[in-house]
């Protein structure tokens, strides 16, 4: 665990700074400064992009990290070019599919809100982006580089975007150009990565493809179909919302649920290093290392994913004090989606193991079924429920395909991520939990939710450091005391 930890350290500590800028640009200033309507376009052009995203990879952000380490040195060069070109035969037809029906698309995503279409094309561009970002990002990541890459995903985007709504503030200026700025910096980020992942291994163009070229193509084809339903299991929510119901309640829900997200950062982080990890213990066929791996991934994410989510939950109230009128209704989205990311977290890194194994066709086939579920859950809720239907929708929808995943892993190959200590943490959470729902300071908000947190946070790391629950976590604990000392 020596690399996984010390490079999910450093990518942990990166993706809080990215979530500590994006939560000053969701929660303070897109919630002052934007009109809500506009605010809630910006979601509904990220959250359909993200849904485009892994057609348009063509699934070769994964397929690179499965592949990689079992090409020869003399093939990889092959292998790469095979990567670089392969999202075109997804990314070509979508761009003359927009071309050609590009007013069909735009009633279609216009049908509840006027407002959204103008910005179809600004949709493709951003999924454009995101797609060879996350190529150019697997390529750093088979190289065990994944800092950097986290840095640009992270942080880089929500800082710029920090400076645009800045520069919108102040006047200087329009509403339009800061739309289409965004668009900008989405591009930049897929430029500078390539430059960072050519410096790793600078490509040479190499039309000898694989032998096993077809086999590649066919995962990634299946990949597609996962990666896609993975992120309509995340994003499809905000699409639909805008389809069914004012585009300011996407604004609304997205605050909350970016609120539960945050739950989620250190499993992101982990998984930058732990996913090609997986890929090479599943290629040599190390089950007892990568049964070690997984329940230790579980065990430590499941530490921090709960403390996170017990720190939310118990200083919503003071953190909803803070917040306009209109975005304070999301107590019931919260602690619905908080609970999917705590799920999400305990089972480690599960999604690498199936997705890297000779199995991932089923595991697919789970996803996609889960994914059409999620669309007639929003279809049926949304329209009853609002907001707090599509969170409905998606607790539901995440909580099974984890559900799945984990007892098909555990059939597959004879391996589960829980151990004795998994029931030691889950008891501390609820005592904890319990303890400190009945602490309330009179303070301002923001002193309320410093104390709160410091005097839960020092009592739960001095139990798992006391009764050592965690080896890892027990290593990182000790060398934080002895810098305290």
């Amino acid at each position: 665990m020596g690399i996984v930890l010390k490079q999910s350290l450093k990518n942990t500590t990166i993706t809080y700074i990215g979530f500590a800028i994006g939560a000053i640009n969701i929660l303070f200033l897109y919630t002052k400064i934007l009109p809500d309507a506009y605010f809630g376009l910006v979601n509904v052009i990220l959250a359909t992009a993200a849904i485009l995203m892994p057609l348009m990879a063509f699934g070769i952000h994964n397929t690179m990290v499965k592949f990689y380490s079992s090409q020869k040195e003399g093939e990889k060069d092959a292998f790469l070019t095979l990567m670089l070109l392969s999202p075109l035969l997804a990314l070509i037809p979508l761009a003359i599919a927009t071309w050609f029906f590009y007013d069909d698309i735009a009633a279609f995503l216009s049908k509840e809100n006027e407002i959204v279409k103008d910005y179809v094309w600004y949709i493709f561009l951003v999924a454009f982006a995101l797609a060879y970002f996350e190529v150019f990002y697997a390529w750093c990541k088979v190289h065990l580089k994944s800092v950097f890459g986290n840095f640009l995903k992270e942080v880089f985007a929500r800082l710029c975007i920090m400076v645009l709504l800045g520069l919108y503030y102040y006047e200087i200026i329009s509403l339009d150009f800061f739309i289409m700025a965004l668009v900008g910096v989405y591009l930049l980020r897929t430029l500078i990565i390539k430059f960072y992942a050519y410096s790793l291994r600078s490509p040479k163009l190499d039309f000898n493809f694989p032998k096993e070229t077809k086999q590649i193509l066919n995962y990634s084809l299946l990949i597609i179909l996962g990666g896609s339903a993975a992120l309509v299991l995340l994003e499809i929510d905000k699409v639909m919302i805008n389809q069914f119901v004012a585009i300011e309640n996407v604004a609304y829900y997205s605050v909350a649920v970016f609120i539960a997200t945050v739950i989620i950062v250190p499993s992101r982080a982990m998984h930058n290093i732990t996913y090609p990890l997986t890929a090479e213990l599943l290629n040599s066929n190390k089950l007892p290392e990568l049964s070690k791996l997984y329940q230790k991934t579980s065990l430590t994410l499941f530490i921090a994913s709960g403390i996170l989510f017990l720190l939310i939950v118990l200083n919503l109230e003071e953190l909803h004090q803070l917040l306009p009128e209109a975005y304070r209704g999301g107590v019931y989205i919260v602690l619905l989606i908080g609970l999917a990311k705590v799920l999400d977290s305990l089972l480690g890194n599960n999604n690498a193991i199936l997705y890297n194994s000779k199995y991932y066709k089923t595991v697919l086939l789970f996803g996609v079924c889960l994914a059409v579920l999620t669309i007639l859950l929003n279809l049926w809720l949304i329209p009853s429920m609002g907001i707090e239907g599509a969170a409905l929708a998606s607790f539901s929808a995440i909580c099974l395909f984890n559900l799945l995943k984990l007892w098909y892993v555990n059939a597959k190959f004879k391996i589960q991520p829980f151990t004795a200590a998994t029931g030691k943490v889950l008891g501390t959470l609820v005592v904890l939990g319990v303890l400190f729902s009945y602490l309330h300071f009179s303070f301002h908000p923001i002193i309320n939710i410093i104390l709160k947190s410091l005097l839960l946070v020092a009592i739960y790391a001095g139990i798992l450091y006391r009764f050592k629950i965690s080896e890892d976590v027990n290593g990182v604990l000790s060398k934080l005391f002895n810098r305290l000392k």
